[in-house]
């Protein structure tokens, strides 16, 4: 097993703005919870009322037009204007939303579009978006997650990518259950973590190597029983010289430690998105403490109890015509 170098900060930022098309080099990941990339015509087949011309928000093309400009300022800026190679979205309807965000954005990069409709009554989905030049698809799948109360809910994403070389990396976007609910919606995301799990397994046991990124809104923290025990994931430290086993490690623990967070209720940050990677990937493409919640300034607010979180498009049902009420989450990671 190679041994782990610690890279300095500031090294991956001179690497990152001086050599920003080494693409064979670095690649960067990313996870966005959007809050509601929904369009404005009616699905009958979902509850998508609340995002209608008709309804009390007055949800119309206007707003759906600010919305992804928003979001597409949001993307291009991260990677230092180059934005990343790999996106997991979270909260969008369907596959024309997407299409619709990345024909928006404006980095240059070749972006395709892995997406599954979920069976959530909502229609809420998740998907990935990624460099073409870099990665193409091998396969790709839903895993359908089947709760306690049998209640319909999101689907993990899981798609196998290969890189220029042929090496196959395995991504799994994650929307887990809501927190709706209290301590009694603890068993749904359990319930979502022992699916993820299973399929994780099955790979390390085909190959101890596998490399695997996972990432999304888990809808729990770092330290809750989904995460560190069921899922298994595990405090990642960057020490010179450590070997890692065929464990995975959650790259947000250190930061949820430290207290902060991507998600801010009832004036408490949540660490509620995560990057979670395989021992292989830990040990041989993550680069060291790379891992960063991003939070540019003129997303930000300003004044008031949220004063420092991301202005939301809607806070309750009242319209802001913001980006997302979550904070993107983002690592670097070499081929």
């Amino acid at each position: 097993m190679k041994t782990l170098k610690l890279i300095p900060a500031f090294v991956i930022f001179i690497t990152l703005v001086a050599f920003p098309q080494n693409e064979e080099q670095l690649f960067v990941v990313a996870s966005y919870n959007v809050e509601n990339l929904f369009d404005t015509i009616n699905d009958p087949t979902i509850d998508d009322e609340q995002f209608l011309p008709s309804d009390s928000s007055k949800w119309n093309s206007e707003k759906y037009s600010v919305k992804l400009k928003n979001l597409a300022a949001v993307i291009d800026s991260m990677n230092y204007g180059w934005g990343p190679d790999i996106l997991g979205l979270i909260e969008v309807e369907n596959k024309a939303v997407i299409e619709d965000l990345v024909a928006r954005l404006g980095s240059g990069k070749k972006y395709k579009i892995v997406h599954y409709d979920s069976p959530d009554g909502r229609g809420i989905d998740v998907a990935l978006i990624y460099n073409s030049d870099l990665f193409s698809i091998a396969r790709s799948e839903a895993l359908e997650v089947e709760l306690p109360d049998k209640w319909p809910t999101r689907s993990i994403l899981h798609a196998v990518l290969c890189d220029a070389k042929g090496i196959e990396f395995n991504f799994y976007v994650n929307h887990w259950p809501s927190r709706r609910g209290g301590e009694k919606s603890a068993t749904a995301r359990i319930a979502a973590a022992s699916v993820l799990r299973k399929s994780i397994d099955k790979l390390l046991e085909e190959d101890p190597k596998s490399k695997i990124i996972m990432m999304g809104d888990f809808n729990d923290e770092p330290l809750d029983v989904s995460v560190e025990q069921t899922l298994r994931a595990g405090l990642m430290v960057c020490i010179p010289g450590s070997q890692l086993d065929t464990a995975v490690y959650n790259l947000a623990m250190e930061k949820k430690i430290a207290g902060e967070g991507t998600y801010l209720y009832q004036g408490n940050w949540n660490m509620l998105d995560q990057i979670i990677v395989s021992g292989s990937v830990a040990a041989s493409n993550y680069i060291c403490n790379s891992y960063s919640i991003f939070k540019p300034e003129f997303i930000l607010q300003k004044n008031g109890k949220y004063a420092g979180s991301s202005l939301p498009t809607f806070g309750g049902r009242r319209y802001f015509g913001g980006y997302s009420d979550h904070f993107a989450v983002y690592a670097v990671f070499k081929f």
